[in-house]
């Protein structure tokens, strides 16, 4: 049974806040039609690793991002927290979202997906997921799907948000943001497309929450009326 106010929480981690600008698009459209939205960033704290990504943009950025590649080729695990608050609710629905980590799912989020907070949560719950990439997303996806699924959950349906520009280019562009922490015209003397996702991003967001919410039975209409002055 779903509440008359659907309740929907949105899982997630963000460094370039890509994966948020997503989920806020998303969390809109829900507010929209009636839903209770809880938004619960997944703050990455593994020791080894936390003090890298604890400021915006990196210091060095080919040894920071070389750092993780042995982490993430063995799907390692480590620590992170989530807002407490935010794990206490009941919800009807969860969306959970991952940057690509070097082909697959980052590191706080599959922590997080493999722990007994996760197992509370997506027991018994549907759930849909996201990732955020230049390119190769399938990995990602099909983590989030197999991690979710292996806590309880029913995973209702996936999607994909790409970066701009072609795999060589997208990576250049996510070097110089990564680096300088704005978007630059060129990168080592190269024309580079812009490091944010594609401009249709938003669409597709919108597009996919209007999916959650007629999966959740919520009355466009009626809500409309509700929400009038």
């Amino acid at each position: 049974m779903v509440s008359a106010s659907p309740k929907v929480l949105f899982l997630y981690y963000t460094f370039s806040q890509q994966t948020l600008m997503v989920i806020e698009a998303m969390a809109e459209v829900l507010r929209g039609r009636g839903c209770e939205v809880t938004l619960a960033k997944i703050d990455f704290t593994e020791p080894r690793y936390a003090e890298r990504f604890s400021s915006f943009p990196f210091r060095q950025v080919f040894l920071d991002l070389m750092w993780m590649l042995p982490a993430q080729a063995r799907k390692a695990t480590g620590e992170f927290k989530v807002s407490p608050s935010a794990m206490a609710g009941v919800y009807d629905y969860i969306c959970i979202g991952s940057p690509t980590w070097w082909l697959t799912t980052c590191m706080p989020v599959r922590s997080f997906l493999r722990s007994d907070m996760a197992k509370k949560l997506f027991d018994g719950t549907r759930f849909s997921a996201f990732a955020v990439c230049r390119r190769y997303w399938g990995f990602n996806l099909k983590t989030l799907e197999r991690l979710g699924k292996a806590q309880g959950g029913s995973f209702v349906t996936g999607t994909y948000f790409v970066h701009a520009g072609g795999q060589v280019m997208s990576m250049l562009s996510l070097l110089s943001f990564l680096s300088k922490g704005e978007d630059r015209p060129r990168y080592l003397g190269i024309p580079i497309p812009s490091a944010s996702l594609k401009p249709d991003y938003r669409d597709q967001s919108r597009a996919f929450a209007t999916d959650i919410a007629n999966r959740l039975g919520c009355d466009q209409k009626s809500t409309a009326i509700e929400r009038a002055p």
